[in-house]
């Protein structure tokens, strides 16, 4: 973790080398979960679990900032699991290995969960900085959102309190308003045949490529700058 802890702004990179520290795959985010919530409380912050594990972290305004619309930072805890067929790694117990090329951080053979690891280390960074001054505050961190968002729909209603949400993919970008998403299931009707006589099987796989994701690019890398 050496190398972020060399980048700036630091606090942010702080933080987000110690979210990869601690294993967050989809379904296996307790553990970051709770190191969170201790990390909100050990500031003297409210922060509290509702009924599907999700996250909500409260911030007081600062001293004549008080009557400014409350406003929510949102964010995801899980991360995708995706290593390189030459890489040994276990995503429950394995820290991922982030590292600085150039102007991007990478992770040594796996996803590096920039998508949301950077996400939330910038909500959490903000909580943590007493110079900025500031309305008052949330920060909505949800669980399992890469299977379907399935903890934001158990969002326990009334609890946020903020007029306005917060869910930047781009920096130096807010957007008004929210994506949208469906799941589906088809079914393919297929018949199956013996392989001849004399006929072969090959298996082709196609690898290397540059990945791809529809909402940014902080799936596979952090852009930084030192």
């Amino acid at each position: 973790m050496s190398e972020l802890s060399q980048l700036t702004p630091q606090p942010l990179w702080d933080i987000f080398a110690n979210i990869c520290s601690i294993p967050h795959p989809s379904y296996h985010e307790e553990a970051l979960a709770t190191h969170i919530v201790q990390w909100a409380q050990d500031k003297g912050l409210f922060a509290e679990r509702d009924q599907v594990g999700n996250i909500l972290i409260r911030k007081p305004a600062t001293p004549g900032y008080e009557n400014r619309r409350q406003v929510a930072m949102q964010a995801h805890l899980d991360m995708v699991p995706q290593k390189n067929s030459d890489t040994t790694h276990d995503f429950t117990q394995d820290p991922i290995q982030p590292w600085v090329d150039g102007e991007w951080v990478k992770a040594r053979g796996t996803t590096l969960g920039a998508d949301n690891g950077i996400g939330m280390a910038s909500a959490l960074a903000v909580l943590a900085d007493d110079s900025l001054e500031h309305g008052p505050l949330e920060v909505l961190l949800t669980m399992t959102e890469e299977t379907g968002m399935e903890a934001a729909f158990g969002l326990q209603p009334g609890w946020l309190q903020s007029e306005i949400l917060i869910d930047s993919e781009e920096e130096g970008e807010i957007y008004m308003g929210c994506a949208g998403g469906v799941d589906f299931k088809t079914q393919l009707l297929i018949s199956r045949e013996a392989v001849p006589a004399g006929y072969h099987t090959l298996r082709v796989a196609l690898t290397g490529p540059k990945g791809g994701y529809s909402g940014s690019r902080y799936s596979s890398g952090a852009r930084q700058r030192q």
